[in-house]
């Protein structure tokens, strides 16, 4: 008579394949998810199944089972993100990921169904969008691992998350003015804040007068207007923490911002600086047939608002500002956009390159200079007495 198995039963099915089953932690008999061609196989398959159990790594076979539709939504939910950022994330839900994985349960989706649904999408679309959909998708997966319904994220592409966004060129000042000059006067305190004081669209869209300090040449960031799919405009709290900030003006700006003030901005302390010629505030979709008029007229058809921001910021860098000092100007929480400038200056570090040769040549010539004051010279030789 053989001995009962200590953990788990096996027994041998008509066909000569053997089945394992097993009593889980939540106290229900679960089968193995598969037969077994001998006796040993299963016992083997029996004996990690405890370890696992052992070792609290056991995860409920059917936790998986759960729509990836149905998951992504209750997702995005639970987190408190910017109108812009749920807008985003529902997108790329909509577009790249629920044609795909909307049929899969969570347990189901694989390494390669992943590679082929990445090759599949940068064969339709741009490599920064679905590097957003990577991410957006890598992201619900770490949550259904930590929350124990799967036990391994199958988003396992090494830099599939990292945009390939290309190095856009810098235009010099001069231009910058030549833009600001063909704007509306209306709209040429844009380009100076943008610009000199690095804030993004949606932070001038929300600025307020008492925000506007010129008199202390300062101005502070608190809040951010965005425009949604659908028009609606929500005003909230800039990006991140860090983008809640003060940022310095140059004094050479501050006469412009006071007669835009003047001519301009709504009345009041609250008043919004940036107003249309009807008083509404800005709109990023009404704005751009003015943008890329004026943008056309400079000959820089490819310029974005937003590369307005790229020149400033790449200036600063140009100034020996540490990483620190751009990460605040900026409004950025990590070092990542912030490196970007600082190797992006590169006039800078030619300047910096040739202050070191120049205290180079000076050290140089300061040690020639005192090894010939301790040498006589050939005429002082001359008239050195012979010994008698």
């Amino acid at each position: 008579m053989g001995t009962r198995r200590r953990f788990g039963r096996i027994r041998e099915l008509p066909s000569g394949r053997f089945q394992a089953r097993y009593l889980g932690p939540d106290n229900i008999d679960r089968p193995a998810p598969h037969t077994f061609a001998t006796k040993r196989d299963a016992e083997q398959w029996l004996v990690l199944k405890e370890a696992e159990i052992k070792r609290g790594e056991w995860l409920d076979p059917d936790a998986g089972k759960v729509p990836f539709a149905v998951f992504a939504d209750q997702w995005i939910n639970d987190r408190v993100l910017k109108p812009r950022t749920e807008g985003l994330y529902r997108s790329l839900l909509r577009n790249h990921l629920l044609p795909t994985f909307g049929g899969y349960d969570l347990g189901d989706i694989r390494e390669g169904d992943v590679r082929r649904w990445r090759k599949e999408r940068l064969s339709q679309t741009g490599q920064s969008t679905v590097a957003k959909a990577y991410q957006l998708l890598k992201s619900i997966l770490n949550t259904a691992v930590d929350d124990q319904i799967i036990r391994r994220n199958p988003c396992r592409i090494k830099g599939a998350g990292t945009p390939d966004t290309p190095e856009r060129e810098v235009i010099s000042l001069s231009k910058v003015m030549e833009l600001q000059a063909a704007l509306p006067e209306r709209y040429r305190a844009l380009v100076l804040l943008a610009t000199f004081a690095s804030l993004r669209w949606g932070e001038l869209a929300a600025l307020r007068r008492n925000a506007l300090d010129l008199d202390a040449g300062v101005v502070r960031v608190v809040g951010a207007l965005a425009e949604l799919d659908g028009g609606q405009l929500v005003e909230g709290t800039p990006k991140s923490r860090a983008g809640r900030r003060v940022v310095a003006l140059p004094a050479e700006v501050i006469p412009e911002l006071r007669a835009h003030m003047e001519g301009f901005a709504e009345p009041g302390p609250d008043g919004r600086v940036f107003v249309g010629p009807r008083g509404a505030p800005l709109r990023r979709s009404g704005f751009r047939r003015i943008w890329n008029k004026a943008r056309d007229e400079v000959g820089l058809p490819g310029l974005h608002f937003h590369d307005l921001r790229h020149v400033g910021n790449t200036i600063a860098a140009a100034t020996g500002a540490s990483l620190k000092e751009l990460m605040t100007r900026m409004g950025h929480g990590s070092t990542r956009a912030a490196l970007i400038y600082q190797h992006a200056s590169h006039d800078r570090d030619k300047v910096i390159a040739a202050a070191l040769g120049e205290a180079l040549k000076a050290a140089r010539a300061s040690d020639e200079s005192d090894e010939n004051a301790g040498r006589p010279t050939g005429t002082q030789r001359a008239r050195t007495p012979e010994r008698s």
